[in-house]
Protein backbone atom coordinates (compact mmCIF):
# COMPACT_ATOMS: atom_id res chain seq x y z
CA UNK A 1 0.00 0.00 0.00
CA UNK A 2 3.03 2.20 0.41
CA UNK A 3 3.07 5.24 -1.81
CA UNK A 4 -0.01 4.17 -3.70
CA UNK A 5 -2.57 6.76 -4.74
CA UNK A 6 -6.19 5.88 -4.14
CA UNK A 7 -7.95 5.68 -7.50
CA UNK A 8 -11.05 7.72 -8.22
CA UNK A 9 -14.51 6.18 -8.14
CA UNK A 10 -14.53 6.09 -11.95
CA UNK A 11 -11.25 4.25 -12.00
CA UNK A 12 -12.44 1.84 -9.41
CA UNK A 13 -15.60 1.29 -11.32
CA UNK A 14 -13.66 0.42 -14.35
CA UNK A 15 -11.80 -2.10 -12.46
CA UNK A 16 -13.25 -5.33 -13.10
CA UNK A 17 -15.09 -8.25 -12.33
CA UNK A 18 -13.04 -11.03 -11.64
CA UNK A 19 -15.10 -14.68 -10.29
CA UNK A 20 -13.44 -15.84 -9.34
CA UNK A 21 -11.11 -14.94 -7.53
CA UNK A 22 -8.39 -14.95 -5.19
CA UNK A 23 -6.73 -11.87 -4.73
CA UNK A 24 -4.58 -12.65 -2.02
CA UNK A 25 -4.84 -9.43 -0.85
CA UNK A 26 -6.00 -7.77 -3.67
CA UNK A 27 -6.42 -8.43 -7.17
CA UNK A 28 -6.71 -11.95 -7.18
CA UNK A 29 -9.61 -13.29 -5.95
CA UNK A 30 -10.79 -15.46 -7.83
CA UNK A 31 -13.40 -15.17 -8.98
CA UNK A 32 -15.74 -17.63 -8.67
CA UNK A 33 -19.16 -17.10 -8.26
CA UNK A 34 -19.97 -16.47 -4.85
CA UNK A 35 -23.38 -16.44 -4.02
CA UNK A 36 -24.25 -14.94 -1.01
CA UNK A 37 -24.22 -11.40 -0.27
CA UNK A 38 -21.68 -11.99 1.97
CA UNK A 39 -18.71 -10.59 3.13
CA UNK A 40 -18.50 -9.15 -0.12
CA UNK A 41 -20.88 -6.67 1.00
CA UNK A 42 -19.25 -6.74 4.31
CA UNK A 43 -16.03 -6.34 2.58
CA UNK A 44 -16.64 -2.69 2.15
CA UNK A 45 -16.94 -2.43 5.85
CA UNK A 46 -14.25 -3.68 8.11
CA UNK A 47 -14.78 -7.20 9.28
CA UNK A 48 -14.31 -8.21 12.84
CA UNK A 49 -11.07 -9.83 11.91
CA UNK A 50 -9.73 -6.55 10.78
CA UNK A 51 -9.76 -7.36 7.12
CA UNK A 52 -10.89 -4.15 5.56
CA UNK A 53 -11.75 -3.82 2.01
CA UNK A 54 -11.77 -0.73 0.04
CA UNK A 55 -15.06 -1.14 -1.57
CA UNK A 56 -16.90 -3.85 -3.19
CA UNK A 57 -14.68 -5.35 -5.71
CA UNK A 58 -15.80 -5.95 -9.18
CA UNK A 59 -15.34 -9.36 -10.30
CA UNK A 60 -15.82 -11.64 -13.09
CA UNK A 61 -17.79 -14.67 -13.45
CA UNK A 62 -15.76 -16.57 -11.24
CA UNK A 63 -16.24 -14.71 -8.33
CA UNK A 64 -14.99 -16.91 -5.82
CA UNK A 65 -17.12 -18.33 -3.27
CA UNK A 66 -20.54 -18.97 -4.01
CA UNK A 67 -22.27 -19.01 -0.86
CA UNK A 68 -25.55 -19.82 -1.96
CA UNK A 69 -27.35 -21.05 -4.69
CA UNK A 70 -26.50 -23.30 -7.36
CA UNK A 71 -23.81 -21.36 -8.56
CA UNK A 72 -21.01 -21.26 -6.67
CA UNK A 73 -18.19 -19.85 -7.15
CA UNK A 74 -16.88 -20.34 -9.69
CA UNK A 75 -17.06 -18.02 -9.98
CA UNK A 76 -19.94 -15.99 -10.30
CA UNK A 77 -19.52 -14.22 -7.17
CA UNK A 78 -22.44 -13.96 -5.24
CA UNK A 79 -22.06 -11.21 -3.10
CA UNK A 80 -23.57 -8.10 -3.98
CA UNK A 81 -20.27 -6.83 -4.76
CA UNK A 82 -19.94 -3.85 -6.75
CA UNK A 83 -18.04 -5.68 -9.19
CA UNK A 84 -20.70 -8.12 -9.44
CA UNK A 85 -23.09 -5.40 -10.20
CA UNK A 86 -21.00 -4.47 -12.98
CA UNK A 87 -21.05 -7.85 -14.39
CA UNK A 88 -24.75 -7.93 -14.19
CA UNK A 89 -26.76 -5.26 -15.75
CA UNK A 90 -29.30 -3.83 -13.40
CA UNK A 91 -31.57 -3.04 -16.25
CA UNK A 92 -31.24 -6.49 -17.54
CA UNK A 93 -32.76 -7.75 -14.42
CA UNK A 94 -29.83 -9.54 -12.96
CA UNK A 95 -30.45 -8.02 -9.61
CA UNK A 96 -29.79 -10.32 -6.85
CA UNK A 97 -31.57 -10.65 -3.64
CA UNK A 98 -30.17 -11.72 -0.42
CA UNK A 99 -31.79 -14.89 0.65
CA UNK A 100 -31.30 -16.34 4.05
CA UNK A 101 -28.26 -14.29 4.60
CA UNK A 102 -26.70 -15.58 1.48
CA UNK A 103 -26.31 -13.19 -1.25
CA UNK A 104 -27.83 -14.39 -4.36
CA UNK A 105 -27.24 -11.33 -6.21
CA UNK A 106 -27.39 -7.73 -5.81
CA UNK A 107 -30.40 -6.08 -4.68
CA UNK A 108 -31.28 -4.22 -7.68
CA UNK A 109 -30.84 -0.71 -7.00
CA UNK A 110 -27.82 1.10 -6.91
CA UNK A 111 -25.37 0.90 -9.54
CA UNK A 112 -22.44 -0.24 -7.81
CA UNK A 113 -19.12 0.86 -8.73
CA UNK A 114 -16.37 -1.44 -9.08
CA UNK A 115 -14.22 -0.91 -6.22
CA UNK A 116 -11.19 -2.50 -5.34
CA UNK A 117 -11.00 -4.45 -2.44
CA UNK A 118 -7.67 -4.56 -0.91
CA UNK A 119 -6.34 -7.40 -2.63
CA UNK A 120 -3.34 -9.43 -2.54
CA UNK A 121 -2.16 -7.98 -5.55
CA UNK A 122 -1.99 -4.78 -3.86
CA UNK A 123 -0.05 -6.38 -1.22
CA UNK A 124 2.08 -7.79 -3.78
CA UNK A 125 2.83 -4.44 -5.05
CA UNK A 126 3.87 -3.39 -1.64
CA UNK A 127 5.85 -6.47 -1.06
CA UNK A 128 9.18 -6.05 0.59
CA UNK A 129 12.39 -6.71 -1.22
CA UNK A 130 12.26 -10.33 -0.22
CA UNK A 131 9.13 -10.69 -2.25
CA UNK A 132 6.78 -11.11 0.64
CA UNK A 133 4.02 -8.84 1.56
CA UNK A 134 4.56 -6.30 4.20
CA UNK A 135 4.32 -7.43 7.76
CA UNK A 136 2.21 -5.31 9.93
CA UNK A 137 1.64 -5.14 13.61
CA UNK A 138 4.13 -7.27 15.41
CA UNK A 139 4.93 -9.58 12.56
CA UNK A 140 1.34 -10.20 11.65
CA UNK A 141 1.32 -10.62 7.92
CA UNK A 142 -1.74 -8.85 6.74
CA UNK A 143 -3.29 -8.42 3.38
CA UNK A 144 -2.50 -4.97 2.34
CA UNK A 145 -5.38 -2.76 1.54
CA UNK A 146 -5.74 -2.40 -2.05
CA UNK A 147 -7.51 0.40 -3.56
CA UNK A 148 -8.09 -1.21 -6.71
CA UNK A 149 -11.27 -2.02 -8.12
CA UNK A 150 -12.96 -5.05 -8.89
CA UNK A 151 -10.23 -6.91 -10.03
CA UNK A 152 -7.78 -7.21 -7.72
CA UNK A 153 -5.54 -9.15 -8.98
CA UNK A 154 -2.40 -8.12 -9.10
CA UNK A 155 -1.11 -5.16 -8.32
CA UNK A 156 -2.02 -2.72 -6.15
CA UNK A 157 -4.93 -1.52 -7.35
CA UNK A 158 -5.34 -3.65 -10.07
CA UNK A 159 -7.00 -6.43 -10.53
CA UNK A 160 -10.51 -7.23 -10.79
CA UNK A 161 -10.92 -10.16 -8.90
CA UNK A 162 -11.55 -13.21 -10.51
CA UNK A 163 -14.19 -15.41 -9.93
CA UNK A 164 -15.51 -13.63 -7.35
CA UNK A 165 -17.34 -10.80 -8.33
CA UNK A 166 -18.47 -10.74 -11.77
CA UNK A 167 -19.26 -14.25 -12.26
CA UNK A 168 -20.69 -14.62 -8.93
CA UNK A 169 -23.03 -11.84 -9.20
CA UNK A 170 -24.17 -12.93 -12.49
CA UNK A 171 -24.91 -16.36 -11.21
CA UNK A 172 -26.55 -15.16 -8.10
CA UNK A 173 -28.76 -12.81 -10.00
CA UNK A 174 -29.61 -15.56 -12.44
CA UNK A 175 -30.50 -17.93 -9.66
CA UNK A 176 -32.78 -15.41 -8.11
CA UNK A 177 -34.48 -15.02 -11.49
CA UNK A 178 -34.92 -18.77 -11.80
CA UNK A 179 -36.39 -19.02 -8.31
CA UNK A 180 -38.87 -16.26 -9.08
CA UNK A 181 -39.87 -17.87 -12.36
CA UNK A 182 -40.29 -21.31 -10.86
CA UNK A 183 -42.33 -19.93 -7.99
CA UNK A 184 -44.72 -18.44 -10.49
CA UNK A 185 -44.70 -21.16 -13.14
CA UNK A 186 -43.32 -24.29 -11.56
CA UNK A 187 -40.96 -25.03 -14.46
CA UNK A 188 -38.44 -23.51 -16.76
CA UNK A 189 -40.46 -24.44 -19.79
CA UNK A 190 -39.97 -26.52 -22.89
CA UNK A 191 -36.44 -25.32 -23.45
CA UNK A 192 -35.14 -27.16 -20.40
CA UNK A 193 -33.81 -30.13 -22.27
CA UNK A 194 -30.26 -31.35 -22.39
CA UNK A 195 -27.89 -31.29 -25.29
CA UNK A 196 -25.49 -29.09 -27.20
CA UNK A 197 -27.48 -25.99 -28.07
CA UNK A 198 -25.92 -25.34 -31.44
CA UNK A 199 -26.85 -26.40 -34.93
CA UNK A 200 -24.84 -28.60 -37.25
CA UNK A 201 -23.53 -25.46 -38.93
CA UNK A 202 -22.19 -24.24 -35.62
CA UNK A 203 -24.72 -21.43 -35.31
CA UNK A 204 -25.73 -20.83 -31.71
CA UNK A 205 -29.32 -21.56 -30.79
CA UNK A 206 -28.96 -19.88 -27.44
CA UNK A 207 -27.75 -20.90 -24.03
CA UNK A 208 -27.65 -24.65 -23.47
CA UNK A 209 -30.20 -26.02 -20.99
CA UNK A 210 -27.25 -27.82 -19.40
CA UNK A 211 -25.70 -24.47 -18.52
CA UNK A 212 -28.97 -23.07 -17.24
CA UNK A 213 -29.50 -26.07 -14.98
CA UNK A 214 -25.92 -25.98 -13.70
CA UNK A 215 -26.06 -22.24 -13.05
CA UNK A 216 -29.22 -22.81 -11.06
CA UNK A 217 -28.22 -25.95 -9.16
CA UNK A 218 -24.50 -25.38 -8.74
CA UNK A 219 -22.28 -28.25 -7.70
CA UNK A 220 -19.36 -29.91 -9.48
CA UNK A 221 -19.35 -31.86 -12.73
CA UNK A 222 -16.64 -34.48 -12.31
CA UNK A 223 -13.75 -34.58 -14.77
CA UNK A 224 -12.58 -37.69 -16.55
CA UNK A 225 -9.44 -39.31 -15.15
CA UNK A 226 -6.41 -37.90 -17.00
CA UNK A 227 -4.13 -40.32 -18.83
CA UNK A 228 -1.14 -37.94 -18.88
CA UNK A 229 1.44 -38.24 -16.10
CA UNK A 230 1.47 -35.70 -13.29
CA UNK A 231 -2.04 -34.50 -14.11
CA UNK A 232 -5.23 -33.96 -12.12
CA UNK A 233 -8.69 -33.82 -13.66
CA UNK A 234 -10.42 -30.44 -13.33
CA UNK A 235 -14.08 -30.69 -12.35
CA UNK A 236 -16.34 -27.87 -13.52
CA UNK A 237 -17.99 -25.68 -10.94
CA UNK A 238 -21.56 -24.73 -11.78
CA UNK A 239 -21.76 -23.38 -15.35
CA UNK A 240 -18.03 -22.95 -16.03
CA UNK A 241 -17.64 -20.76 -12.96
CA UNK A 242 -14.46 -22.35 -11.71
CA UNK A 243 -12.24 -25.41 -12.00
CA UNK A 244 -11.54 -27.75 -9.11
CA UNK A 245 -8.95 -30.52 -8.68
CA UNK A 246 -8.60 -33.20 -6.01
CA UNK A 247 -5.43 -33.38 -3.91
CA UNK A 248 -4.51 -35.43 -0.84
CA UNK A 249 -3.39 -33.82 2.41
CA UNK A 250 -2.09 -35.13 5.73
CA UNK A 251 -1.33 -38.55 7.21
CA UNK A 252 -3.26 -40.65 6.53
CA UNK A 253 -3.97 -38.75 3.27
CA UNK A 254 -7.50 -37.40 2.79
CA UNK A 255 -9.06 -36.03 -0.37
CA UNK A 256 -9.64 -32.29 -0.62
CA UNK A 257 -11.39 -30.48 -3.47
CA UNK A 258 -9.24 -27.47 -4.38
CA UNK A 259 -10.01 -24.53 -6.66
CA UNK A 260 -7.07 -24.02 -9.04
CA UNK A 261 -6.23 -20.34 -9.48
CA UNK A 262 -3.48 -18.97 -11.70
CA UNK A 263 -4.27 -15.47 -10.45
CA UNK A 264 -3.12 -15.76 -6.85
CA UNK A 265 -0.29 -17.42 -4.94
CA UNK A 266 -1.64 -18.75 -1.62
CA UNK A 267 -2.68 -22.34 -0.96
CA UNK A 268 -5.05 -22.94 1.96
CA UNK A 269 -7.78 -25.22 3.30
CA UNK A 270 -10.07 -24.87 6.29
CA UNK A 271 -8.72 -25.78 9.74
CA UNK A 272 -10.41 -28.16 12.18
CA UNK A 273 -11.37 -25.13 14.27
CA UNK A 274 -12.59 -23.07 11.32
CA UNK A 275 -15.32 -20.54 12.04
CA UNK A 276 -17.45 -18.67 9.52
CA UNK A 277 -17.74 -14.89 9.69
CA UNK A 278 -21.44 -15.56 9.23
CA UNK A 279 -21.45 -17.51 12.51
CA UNK A 280 -20.95 -21.18 13.29
CA UNK A 281 -18.57 -23.58 11.60
CA UNK A 282 -17.29 -23.61 8.02
CA UNK A 283 -19.88 -25.93 6.54
CA UNK A 284 -19.73 -29.47 5.26
CA UNK A 285 -16.18 -29.33 3.98
CA UNK A 286 -13.04 -31.34 4.57
CA UNK A 287 -10.76 -29.83 7.23
CA UNK A 288 -7.14 -30.28 8.21
CA UNK A 289 -5.52 -30.28 11.67
CA UNK A 290 -3.69 -32.31 14.26
CA UNK A 291 -6.70 -34.55 14.88
CA UNK A 292 -6.91 -35.58 11.23
CA UNK A 293 -3.19 -35.75 10.45
CA UNK A 294 -0.23 -37.07 12.42
CA UNK A 295 2.20 -35.04 10.28
CA UNK A 296 0.41 -31.72 10.80
CA UNK A 297 2.57 -28.93 12.24
CA UNK A 298 1.24 -25.45 13.01
CA UNK A 299 3.95 -22.76 12.77
CA UNK A 300 1.61 -20.22 14.40
CA UNK A 301 2.66 -17.65 11.77
CA UNK A 302 -0.53 -15.74 10.87
CA UNK A 303 -1.77 -14.94 7.38
CA UNK A 304 -4.87 -13.41 5.92
CA UNK A 305 -6.02 -13.05 2.35
CA UNK A 306 -8.76 -10.85 0.99
CA UNK A 307 -10.21 -11.70 -2.38
CA UNK A 308 -12.44 -9.72 -4.62
CA UNK A 309 -15.18 -11.50 -2.88
CA UNK A 310 -14.48 -13.22 0.34
CA UNK A 311 -11.60 -13.52 2.78
CA UNK A 312 -9.78 -16.05 4.93
CA UNK A 313 -7.34 -15.82 7.81
CA UNK A 314 -5.41 -18.44 9.74
CA UNK A 315 -1.88 -19.72 10.24
CA UNK A 316 0.86 -21.16 8.08
CA UNK A 317 1.28 -24.90 8.70
CA UNK A 318 3.28 -27.73 7.19
CA UNK A 319 1.99 -31.14 6.21
CA UNK A 320 2.27 -33.73 3.46
CA UNK A 321 0.67 -32.81 0.14
CA UNK A 322 0.10 -35.23 -2.73
CA UNK A 323 -0.84 -33.88 -6.15
CA UNK A 324 -1.20 -36.19 -9.14
CA UNK A 325 0.71 -38.82 -7.19
CA UNK A 326 3.60 -36.43 -6.44
CA UNK A 327 4.34 -36.28 -2.69
CA UNK A 328 5.61 -33.08 -1.08
CA UNK A 329 6.72 -33.91 2.46
CA UNK A 330 6.11 -31.15 5.00
CA UNK A 331 4.99 -28.56 2.47
CA UNK A 332 4.18 -25.13 3.92
CA UNK A 333 0.70 -23.72 3.23
CA UNK A 334 -2.20 -22.34 5.24
CA UNK A 335 -5.17 -23.53 7.24
CA UNK A 336 -7.95 -21.00 7.59
CA UNK A 337 -9.37 -20.49 11.08
CA UNK A 338 -11.82 -17.89 9.82
CA UNK A 339 -13.61 -17.85 6.46
CA UNK A 340 -16.16 -15.52 4.98
CA UNK A 341 -19.36 -17.20 3.89
CA UNK A 342 -18.09 -17.05 0.34
CA UNK A 343 -15.97 -20.05 1.28
CA UNK A 344 -17.67 -21.52 4.34
CA UNK A 345 -21.18 -22.04 2.93
CA UNK A 346 -22.32 -25.61 2.35
CA UNK A 347 -23.05 -24.92 -1.30
CA UNK A 348 -19.42 -24.06 -1.95
CA UNK A 349 -18.11 -27.31 -3.33
CA UNK A 350 -14.42 -26.87 -2.81
CA UNK A 351 -12.49 -27.13 0.44
CA UNK A 352 -9.75 -24.65 -0.31
CA UNK A 353 -7.86 -22.79 -2.98
CA UNK A 354 -4.45 -23.25 -4.61
CA UNK A 355 -2.83 -20.11 -5.96
CA UNK A 356 -0.44 -20.89 -8.81
CA UNK A 357 0.88 -17.46 -9.72
CA UNK A 358 4.45 -16.72 -8.57
CA UNK A 359 5.21 -16.81 -4.85
CA UNK A 360 6.12 -13.13 -4.74
CA UNK A 361 2.35 -12.59 -4.49
CA UNK A 362 1.95 -14.90 -1.53
CA UNK A 363 0.57 -13.50 1.68
CA UNK A 364 1.90 -16.55 3.47
CA UNK A 365 5.43 -15.91 2.24
CA UNK A 366 6.06 -19.49 1.12
CA UNK A 367 6.73 -21.20 -2.24
CA UNK A 368 3.77 -22.32 -4.32
CA UNK A 369 3.22 -26.07 -4.77
CA UNK A 370 4.66 -26.10 -8.30
CA UNK A 371 7.75 -24.21 -7.13
CA UNK A 372 8.24 -26.77 -4.36
CA UNK A 373 7.72 -29.72 -6.72
CA UNK A 374 10.41 -28.39 -9.05
CA UNK A 375 12.81 -27.58 -6.18
CA UNK A 376 12.42 -31.14 -4.86
CA UNK A 377 13.17 -32.60 -8.28
CA UNK A 378 9.74 -34.23 -8.49
CA UNK A 379 9.03 -32.52 -11.82
CA UNK A 380 11.55 -31.35 -14.44
CA UNK A 381 10.46 -27.71 -14.43
CA UNK A 382 8.17 -25.35 -12.53
CA UNK A 383 5.54 -25.50 -15.27
CA UNK A 384 1.80 -25.59 -14.71
CA UNK A 385 -0.47 -26.29 -17.67
CA UNK A 386 -4.23 -26.03 -17.96
CA UNK A 387 -6.88 -27.44 -20.24
CA UNK A 388 -10.22 -26.23 -18.90
CA UNK A 389 -13.39 -27.62 -20.40
CA UNK A 390 -16.80 -26.23 -21.27
CA UNK A 391 -19.77 -27.82 -19.52
CA UNK A 392 -22.03 -27.58 -22.56
CA UNK A 393 -19.61 -29.72 -24.59
CA UNK A 394 -20.06 -32.57 -22.10
CA UNK A 395 -16.49 -33.77 -22.66
CA UNK A 396 -15.35 -33.24 -19.05
CA UNK A 397 -11.75 -33.45 -20.23
CA UNK A 398 -10.30 -30.60 -18.18
CA UNK A 399 -6.95 -31.20 -16.48
CA UNK A 400 -4.03 -29.47 -14.81
CA UNK A 401 -0.55 -30.85 -15.51
CA UNK A 402 2.50 -30.19 -13.31
CA UNK A 403 6.02 -29.99 -14.71
CA UNK A 404 5.21 -30.10 -18.43
CA UNK A 405 2.60 -29.56 -21.14
CA UNK A 406 0.22 -32.29 -22.33
CA UNK A 407 0.75 -32.50 -26.13
CA UNK A 408 -2.45 -34.51 -26.56
CA UNK A 409 -4.51 -31.44 -25.65
CA UNK A 410 -3.24 -28.92 -28.20
CA UNK A 411 -2.01 -28.39 -31.75
CA UNK A 412 1.76 -28.14 -31.34
CA UNK A 413 2.08 -26.15 -34.58
CA UNK A 414 0.11 -23.33 -32.95
CA UNK A 415 2.12 -23.12 -29.70
CA UNK A 416 3.47 -19.65 -28.87
CA UNK A 417 5.45 -18.54 -25.83
CA UNK A 418 5.62 -14.96 -24.59
CA UNK A 419 7.43 -13.23 -21.76
CA UNK A 420 5.65 -12.49 -18.51
CA UNK A 421 5.62 -8.68 -18.23
CA UNK A 422 4.36 -8.57 -14.65
CA UNK A 423 7.05 -8.02 -12.03
CA UNK A 424 4.77 -8.78 -9.10
CA UNK A 425 3.99 -12.39 -9.85
CA UNK A 426 0.85 -12.38 -11.95
CA UNK A 427 0.88 -14.12 -15.30
CA UNK A 428 0.56 -11.20 -17.71
CA UNK A 429 1.54 -10.97 -21.37
CA UNK A 430 1.44 -8.46 -24.19
CA UNK A 431 -1.75 -8.72 -26.24
CA UNK A 432 -1.11 -7.93 -29.91
CA UNK A 433 -4.63 -7.28 -31.11
CA UNK A 434 -8.36 -7.74 -30.52
CA UNK A 435 -10.77 -8.44 -33.37
CA UNK A 436 -14.47 -9.13 -33.87
CA UNK A 437 -15.51 -11.21 -36.89
CA UNK A 438 -12.09 -10.57 -38.36
CA UNK A 439 -12.33 -6.79 -38.00
CA UNK A 440 -9.52 -5.21 -36.01
CA UNK A 441 -10.74 -3.07 -33.13
CA UNK A 442 -7.60 -0.96 -33.23
CA UNK A 443 -6.79 -1.87 -29.62
CA UNK A 444 -3.04 -2.23 -29.45
CA UNK A 445 -0.39 -1.98 -26.77
CA UNK A 446 -2.59 -3.87 -24.30
CA UNK A 447 -1.52 -6.45 -21.75
CA UNK A 448 -3.61 -9.27 -20.27
CA UNK A 449 -3.45 -11.03 -16.91
CA UNK A 450 -4.41 -14.66 -17.57
CA UNK A 451 -6.41 -15.92 -14.64
CA UNK A 452 -8.13 -19.29 -14.35
CA UNK A 453 -9.69 -18.01 -11.16
CA UNK A 454 -11.70 -15.38 -13.01
CA UNK A 455 -14.76 -16.36 -14.95
CA UNK A 456 -15.17 -13.39 -17.27
CA UNK A 457 -13.00 -11.03 -19.25
CA UNK A 458 -12.57 -7.58 -17.74
CA UNK A 459 -11.43 -4.80 -20.03
CA UNK A 460 -11.00 -1.03 -19.63
CA UNK A 461 -14.30 0.75 -20.29
CA UNK A 462 -13.30 2.22 -23.66
CA UNK A 463 -11.94 -1.14 -24.85
CA UNK A 464 -15.03 -3.08 -23.75
CA UNK A 465 -17.22 -0.55 -25.57
CA UNK A 466 -15.08 -0.82 -28.73
CA UNK A 467 -15.44 -4.61 -28.77
CA UNK A 468 -19.20 -4.59 -28.19
CA UNK A 469 -19.68 -1.92 -30.85
CA UNK A 470 -18.71 -4.56 -33.39
CA UNK A 471 -21.00 -7.28 -31.97
CA UNK A 472 -24.43 -7.02 -33.64
CA UNK A 473 -27.19 -6.46 -31.11
CA UNK A 474 -24.85 -5.71 -28.17
CA UNK A 475 -25.93 -3.02 -25.70
CA UNK A 476 -24.49 -1.45 -22.57
CA UNK A 477 -26.34 -2.09 -19.33
CA UNK A 478 -25.22 1.26 -18.03
CA UNK A 479 -23.21 -0.21 -15.18
CA UNK A 480 -20.11 -1.54 -16.82
CA UNK A 481 -21.71 -4.67 -18.22
CA UNK A 482 -23.20 -5.45 -21.61
CA UNK A 483 -25.89 -7.63 -23.11
CA UNK A 484 -25.67 -9.55 -26.36
CA UNK A 485 -28.10 -11.77 -28.28
CA UNK A 486 -27.97 -15.29 -26.83
CA UNK A 487 -27.82 -16.51 -30.43
CA UNK A 488 -24.82 -14.36 -31.34
CA UNK A 489 -22.29 -15.84 -33.73
CA UNK A 490 -19.82 -13.03 -33.21
CA UNK A 491 -16.23 -14.27 -33.17
CA UNK A 492 -14.11 -12.26 -30.74
CA UNK A 493 -10.40 -13.10 -30.95
CA UNK A 494 -7.39 -12.09 -28.84
CA UNK A 495 -3.88 -12.27 -30.28
CA UNK A 496 -0.72 -13.21 -28.37
CA UNK A 497 2.73 -13.89 -29.77
CA UNK A 498 1.52 -13.19 -33.28
CA UNK A 499 -1.24 -15.81 -33.12
CA UNK A 500 -4.98 -15.15 -32.92
CA UNK A 501 -7.16 -17.20 -30.56
CA UNK A 502 -10.89 -17.07 -31.24
CA UNK A 503 -13.47 -17.25 -28.44
CA UNK A 504 -16.47 -19.53 -28.97
CA UNK A 505 -19.61 -17.35 -29.34
CA UNK A 506 -21.24 -19.40 -26.57
CA UNK A 507 -18.69 -18.01 -24.14
CA UNK A 508 -19.52 -14.45 -25.18
CA UNK A 509 -23.17 -15.08 -24.19
CA UNK A 510 -22.90 -17.24 -21.04
CA UNK A 511 -26.28 -16.75 -19.36
CA UNK A 512 -29.69 -15.45 -20.45
CA UNK A 513 -31.28 -12.47 -18.79
CA UNK A 514 -34.45 -14.52 -18.46
CA UNK A 515 -34.06 -18.19 -17.46
CA UNK A 516 -37.02 -19.14 -19.64
CA UNK A 517 -35.68 -17.42 -22.74
CA UNK A 518 -32.30 -19.01 -23.55
CA UNK A 519 -32.45 -17.67 -27.10
CA UNK A 520 -33.24 -14.09 -26.07
CA UNK A 521 -30.91 -11.58 -24.47
CA UNK A 522 -27.80 -12.69 -22.59
CA UNK A 523 -25.29 -11.03 -20.33
CA UNK A 524 -21.95 -10.64 -22.07
CA UNK A 525 -18.85 -12.57 -21.03
CA UNK A 526 -16.85 -9.35 -21.46
CA UNK A 527 -17.35 -6.56 -18.93
CA UNK A 528 -15.66 -3.24 -18.26
CA UNK A 529 -13.52 -2.55 -15.23
CA UNK A 530 -10.23 -1.03 -14.19
CA UNK A 531 -7.83 -3.82 -13.52
CA UNK A 532 -5.28 -1.52 -12.06
CA UNK A 533 -2.90 -1.09 -14.95
CA UNK A 534 -4.77 1.81 -16.49
CA UNK A 535 -6.29 1.90 -19.94
CA UNK A 536 -3.96 -0.79 -21.29
CA UNK A 537 -4.52 -3.75 -18.94
CA UNK A 538 -7.10 -6.51 -19.26
CA UNK A 539 -8.01 -9.32 -16.89
CA UNK A 540 -8.64 -12.39 -19.04
CA UNK A 541 -10.45 -15.26 -17.38
CA UNK A 542 -12.15 -18.49 -18.38
CA UNK A 543 -14.32 -16.96 -21.11
CA UNK A 544 -11.08 -16.88 -23.10
CA UNK A 545 -9.08 -19.67 -21.44
CA UNK A 546 -11.69 -22.31 -22.33
CA UNK A 547 -10.60 -21.68 -25.91
CA UNK A 548 -6.84 -22.21 -25.58
CA UNK A 549 -4.29 -24.46 -23.92
CA UNK A 550 -2.57 -22.34 -21.26
CA UNK A 551 0.78 -22.98 -19.58
CA UNK A 552 3.06 -21.01 -17.25
CA UNK A 553 6.76 -21.50 -16.47
CA UNK A 554 8.13 -19.95 -13.27
CA UNK A 555 11.75 -20.78 -14.12
CA UNK A 556 11.67 -19.06 -17.52
CA UNK A 557 9.02 -16.51 -16.46
CA UNK A 558 7.05 -17.21 -19.62
CA UNK A 559 3.48 -17.92 -20.69
CA UNK A 560 2.52 -20.35 -23.45
CA UNK A 561 -0.73 -20.61 -25.41
CA UNK A 562 -1.86 -23.00 -28.13
CA UNK A 563 -5.02 -23.91 -29.97
CA UNK A 564 -6.95 -26.88 -28.61
CA UNK A 565 -7.48 -30.13 -30.46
Amino acid sequence: MTGRAVPSDDELRARLHKRMFLLPSGPVQHGRLSTAPNKRDDITTSDSDGMRSKGAALVTYRAVGVSSGPVQRGRLPTAPNKRDDIAIADEVGFKSEIVSGVSKGLAAPKPIELRTVPNKRDNTATANSDGFKSRVAAGDIRAVEVTRGPVQHDRLPRAPNKRYNPATKMLDGFKAKVAQFQAANGTLGANGTAGNFSSASGASQGVSPIDIQAATAGGLTAANTPTTANSIGLSIEAADAGYVGQVQLGTPPKNFQILMDSGSADFWVGSETCQSLAGGGCGTHQFLGSQASSTFNDTKVPFNVTYGTGSVSGTVISDDVTMAGLLLKGHAFGTANVESVDFSADNIKFDGLMGLAQSGLSQQGVPTPIESLAAAGLVPASITSYKISRLADQKNDGEITFGALDPSKFDQATLVSINNVNAQGFWEGNMDAVSVNGQDTGLQGRTAILDTGTTLIVAPAADAAAVHKLIPGAQSDGQGGFTVPCTTNASVALSFGGRSFAIDPRDIAPLPVSPNDPAGTCTSGIVSGNVGGGAQEWLVGDVFLKNAYFSTDVGKNTISLAKLV
